[in-house]
C-alpha cells in the first residue's frame, strides 16, 4: 500500500546519477516533488520527466526540488538525465527500498520483469510530510501535473 497525505514521508538517502548520495532529509525547508518512473529512456517515462523539465523554473521559483527515481543504476541514470537536460537530481533505487517504502513497485511489471518502480508523484511539505499522493497502476498513464503544481503553490 503506498503512503498516504498527511504520513510523514519514508526517509531515504539514494546514489545519484552523479554517483553522490542524496538524502530527503537534505531538503527540509523546501517542498519536493518526487516522480518515481519505471525505466530510463522509456517513452511514458521521458514525457514525464521532460514535463517536469520544462517545468523546472516554475518550481524552482516556489523553493521546491523536483527528484525522479527509478530502479535503473546510477550510470543509466546519467545518460538518461544527459541526454535529456534533466536540471533535477536522478535517484538509483537498484535494490527497491524506496519504492517499495512509498507503495510505488510492480510485483510484475512488462516482458516478465519484476521489481519495477511504478510511475507515481509525490509532493512532500517543508516538514516532509506527504501532501500529495498519486500512484498510477498503468505504467502508460501521466500522474497529474495540474494537481502537483497546486499543492505546490
Amino acid at each position: 500500500m503506498s503512503v498516504q497525505t498527511g504520513q510523514a514521508a519514508p526517509q531515504f538517502t539514494l546514489t545519484s546519477s552523479d554517483l553522490k548520495d542524496v538524502s530527503l532529509v537534505d531538503f527540509k525547508g523546501k517542498k519536493i516533488v518526487v516522480h518515481f518512473f519505471p525505466l530510463a529512456f522509456t517513452g511514458v517515462c521521458t514525457t514525464q520527466l521532460c514535463t517536469m523539465r520544462d517545468s523546472f523554473g516554475y518550481y524552482d521559483g516556489l523553493n521546491a526540488q523536483i527528484l525522479g527515481i527509478s530502479v535503473d543504476s546510477p550510470f543509466t541514470l546519467a545518460k538518461f538525465k544527459e541526454e535529456n537536460s534533466y536540471q533535477f537530481p536522478l535517484l538509483s533505487d537498484f535494490n527497491k527500498d524506496v519504492s517499495s517504502a512509498y507503495g510505488a513497485l510492480y510485483a510484475e511489471f512488462a516482458f516478465g520483469m519484476k521489481g519495477v518502480s511504478k510511475r507515481a508523484a509525490f509532493v512532500i511539505d517543508e516538514d516532509q510530510n506527504i501532501i500529495y499522493a498519486e500512484v498510477l497502476d498503468n505504467a502508460g498513464d501521466l500522474p497529474d501535473f495540474d494537481a502537483i503544481a497546486q499543492k505546490v503553490k
